[in-house]
């Protein structure tokens, strides 16, 4: 998986928004609510996102992908090598992710940012 193309993703989802938290962690959130979260070092790049209840212990049982520290009770996958997802695979469920805190918004929010689809 290359990082540079999933914040890419990222960056192309509505309403989608990128900040900096954390000290150097950089943070995707659509209505003020995140969805994947860039960290690690340089040395050693994480991705941790919001997976679907159901495909946490899935996802979460194959090589270099583990529960995210601090959010794995929400049912956030951190992949810890980037090789332990391929491009294709790692746009899908970061597309999920989004579509999972869209449909968390008001409904109002979601006709807004056009995601009542997601």
């Amino acid at each position: 998986m290359n990082l540079e193309q999933a914040k890419a993703v990222c960056r192309a989802m509505p309403a989608a928004s990128e900040d900096i938290k954390w000290g150097s962690n950089v943070v995707f959130s659509v209505g003020l609510k995140m969805f994947a979260i860039f960290g690690g070092s340089e040395a050693a790049p994480t991705l941790s996102f919001k997976v679907e209840d159901e495909r946490f212990l899935e996802l979460t049982d194959r090589p270099g992908i583990i529960p995210a520290p601090y959010l794995a009770r929400a049912k956030w996958v951190q992949i810890a090598r980037p090789k332990a997802l391929g491009d294709a695979e790692a746009a899908a469920l970061l597309r999920r992710a989004h579509g999972l805190i869209v449909a968390k918004l008001s409904k109002k929010l979601q006709r807004e940012i056009g995601g009542q689809d997601q």
